[in-house]
């Protein structure tokens, strides 16, 4: 038993001092050694840490603004022709506000949207049929994605113009003689988004964003129209004197 005991000492002396020459003479063995022994440990410590939090969405290399190339030709579509698609999905015409009223079980209101805002109405009431407020919310969506990947700060554009009743037309009529007696927005169907005035969106504490011309957001409402319109979604007239895109659903 002693002298196995005697062996087994002499045995661990020379294994201590053959590592004590590994690690004198080859020092970078030890430091991969001890590496294989840290890695797994510090992996299963990342695991235990939350998850962090994805970097903010940034666009590397803003789209092109193209719009298109004649505003007049791109929305070209009459009142008439607008008229067939206000006829088919749109509601009966309403008299006067107070009928309006009782017509709300066929319409929608459509004045609280992130995506665009309702200037002060004077000549229509804020409602649209279902069909007409979906259109419109997809618009708004889709003119705050473009600006988005086009590095463009967000702005909402503005509908001047939605529902009108027999006697709004009859008042608007006094003041625009130009103005249609049978008009689309009689049945729900029909809005007018300015292509001049928009609002922009930033936090009420700030910071501000920089201002953009409205130009250049009409540029890209212009093409999110166009691509609507290709789409099969709405009919579009471009309308100089009102300064707005007059749109109805399809």
């Amino acid at each position: 038993m002693k002298l196995t005991k005697t062996k087994y000492l002499m045995g661990y002396l020379a294994v201590t001092l053959l590592l004590f020459l590994v690690r004198l003479l080859f020092p970078g063995v030890t430091r991969t050694m001890a590496a294989d022994d840290v890695e797994p440990q510090a992996a299963e410590v990342a695991d235990e840490r939350p998850a962090q939090q994805p970097p903010s969405l940034k666009v590397d290399k803003p789209h092109r603004i193209r719009s298109v190339a004649n505003y007049l030709e791109a929305f070209p579509d009459t009142n008439d022709l607008q008229m067939t698609a206000a006829q088919r999905w749109g509601v009966e015409p309403v008299f006067n506000r107070i009928e309006a009223e009782t017509r709300k079980k066929d319409l929608v209101y459509m004045a609280s949207s992130p995506y665009y805002h309702v200037a002060q109405l004077y000549q229509s009431i804020p409602y649209l049929v279902p069909r007409a407020a979906v259109l419109l919310h997809d618009i708004g969506q889709a003119f705050f994605d473009s600006l988005y990947i086009k590095g463009v700060p967000l702005h909402r554009p503005v509908v001047t113009s939605v529902l009108r009743t027999q006697v709004d037309v009859i008042r608007l009529r006094r003041i625009n003689p130009n103005a249609t007696e049978n008009s689309c927005h009689l049945y729900g169907t029909t809005f007018d988004i300015s292509y001049n005035r928009y609002e922009t969106v930033e936090p009420p504490d700030g910071p501000s964003r920089r201002a953009v011309g409205s130009d250049t957001l009409k540029y890209v409402l212009a093409e999110v129209l166009r691509d609507m319109r290709r789409d099969g979604r709405c009919y579009i007239k471009y309308e100089v004197k009102q300064s707005c895109f007059h749109i109805t659903v399809r």
